[in-house]
């Protein structure tokens, strides 16, 4: 399979059409209020609408109840349901069974003891996202601009298409493919000027770096 590349925290319509434009295979939508890259569901609605089926539509939401999660499946109508909190496998399951979508269950990495989780997760998920771990006064689980030591993949065997995120941007994303053999990349704030302020061109740049890799 091609490099899946996904474009996570969009929250403008042009920086919307220039991640499309450009190729990406998902874009993300975050639904968490801590976050800068925050979307209320109307707006989510319109972006969504302007992508049209040119992407996978990813909503990204961090211990979701399940009144946000009716409201975004109603009016964004995701392709994907992406969880970044502490959600059990059990949860992952049920809102698998509940809503009929695909889901990508993101596992927070800092150390080796961290991996012991997921074969529960792959057991229940369509796909792993393995990111950084934040620092314990973190008020949000991504989207940092910090890395984890990709070599910690080697030789975990997820049997599922999965994806690794945090810290990487165009300058080190053919390195992240190389070292963690990963089916594709997931980016936030390696395409942004300040948080939540995402920019046109290192979209196109970090697009078009992930395909030559």
């Amino acid at each position: 399979m091609s490099t899946i590349v996904k474009i996570c925290g969009l929250t403008t319509a042009d920086t919307l059409e220039a991640a499309v434009e450009a190729g990406a295979d998902m874009v993300g939508f975050v639904f968490f209020p801590a976050s800068p890259r925050h979307l209320d569901i109307d707006f989510a609605d319109a972006l969504g609408r302007q992508v049209r089926s040119r992407a996978a539509k990813v909503a990204l939401t961090v211990d979701a109840d399940d009144d946000l999660l009716d409201a975004i499946v109603e009016q964004l109508r995701p392709n994907w349901l992406q969880f970044h909190g502490s959600e059990s496998p059990e949860r992952v399951r049920s809102i698998k069974r509940i809503y009929g979508l695909p889901v990508m269950k993101a596992i927070a990495v800092a150390g080796p003891d961290d991996l012991a989780v997921l074969p529960d997760y792959a057991a229940v998920a369509d796909r792993i996202l393995f990111d950084a771990r934040p620092p314990k006064d973190a008020t949000r689980p991504g989207g940092l601009g910090t890395a984890f030591d990709w070599k910690l993949l080697d030789g975990v065997d997820v049997k599922l298409p999965f994806l690794v995120s945090g810290g990487i941007n165009a300058g080190n994303v053919a390195e992240a493919l190389r070292v963690t053999r990963a089916h594709g990349v997931d980016v936030s704030s390696g395409v942004e000027t300040s948080p939540g302020e995402k920019d046109p061109d290192l979209i196109r740049d970090f697009i078009r770096a992930a395909r030559a890799a």
